[in-house]
């Protein structure tokens, strides 16, 4: 939907841009010229509704009591202890820790990393010719 919008939006501005000088001189013409006067508008007459019939009496229901709020006891009772679990035996800790295996890296290749270009320091100041855009020769 917006799209739409935008390019409504957009065709108005180019039709307003795009009107020739006569049309605004017309514009202005309509714009100077004194409007007749407008037609006056006659009186509708006003409607007499009927009133409204009165709203009957409804009978006031008859709701039962709401029961009585139990007593409650003022303390709660204490929570039931937690058993006692056995404590857990772990297996005891090797002493001697293994070594470490030492690992063979193999060796680099021989190929360099290639060398990172240098940036010019000198900036040209000329301008570089084109032979498709110079001047043609004068006769």
């Amino acid at each position: 939907m917006a799209p739409s919008n935008f390019h409504l939006v957009l065709t108005l501005i180019m039709a307003i841009s795009l009107s020739s000088f006569n049309g605004s001189l017309a514009a202005r013409n309509l714009l100077q010229t004194s409007l007749p006067p407008l037609p006056t508008i006659p009186t509708l007459p006003t409607a007499t509704l009927p009133p409204l019939p009165a709203v009957p009496n409804l009978p006031a229901a008859t709701l039962p009591p709401l029961p009585a709020m139990p007593n409650l006891p003022a303390t709660l009772p204490p929570f039931p202890n937690m058993p006692n679990l056995p404590a857990a035996t772990l297996p005891p800790l090797p002493t001697n820790i293994p070594a470490i295996p030492k690992v063979a890296l193999p060796p680099l290749a021989a190929n360099p990393l290639p060398a990172i270009p240098s940036i010019p320091t000198a900036i040209p100041t000329t301008m570089p010719s084109f032979p498709f855009l110079s001047p043609p020769p004068s006769n």
